[in-house]
């Protein structure tokens, strides 16, 4: 959010479409991560209210703190990636399901990651910008991966 503030103030919603538009799939924010963590982020000092919107909506603005905290955040260590994909997770685990179920499995599988592959290319292809183009081309690049493992599993 901090990061996303950056660029000045915005309501929930428009936050939850900045993330959608900066970050693509890489990274999901939900609409429900940026409504419960706005409050905490203004009881910390790091941002404020601003203007009042059109059907209740609620701007918020980056503090100098906010801007202190994301600075810090930006230039500390990253510390490794963690991939959660409950996906993943059950195609690690199809060993378990009958032939049926573990068919079943890889098919949805198959189909969700080439649906996201799709998307990804159409994402390099419409990138703008060096950024947006390798942040797009490092999206397609993990997808084709999943879709190796889905492969993998389903020559067991």
């Amino acid at each position: 959010m901090l990061g996303l503030l950056q660029d000045g103030p915005a309501t929930g919603g428009q936050l939850v479409a900045a993330a959608e538009e900066r970050f693509g799939t890489f990274f999901s924010v939900t609409r429900s991560q940026v409504y419960r963590e706005l409050p905490a982020l203004a009881k910390e000092g790091l941002v404020r209210l601003g203007k009042q919107g059109p059907r209740s909506s609620q701007q918020y603005l980056i503090t100098a703190a906010g801007k202190k905290a994301f600075k810090a955040w930006l230039t500390s260590d990253a510390g490794p990636d963690h991939l959660r994909s409950p996906l993943i997770l059950r195609l690690v685990h199809a060993g378990l399901l009958t032939p049926k179920q573990r068919a079943a499995l890889i098919d949805t599988a198959r189909a969700a990651y080439q649906e996201e592959l799709d998307e990804a290319r159409a994402a390099v292809k419409a990138a703008t910008d060096p950024l947006s183009k390798a942040t797009a081309e490092y999206h397609q690049t993990c997808v084709r991966g999943a879709l190796k493992l889905v492969d993998v599993v389903s020559g067991l």
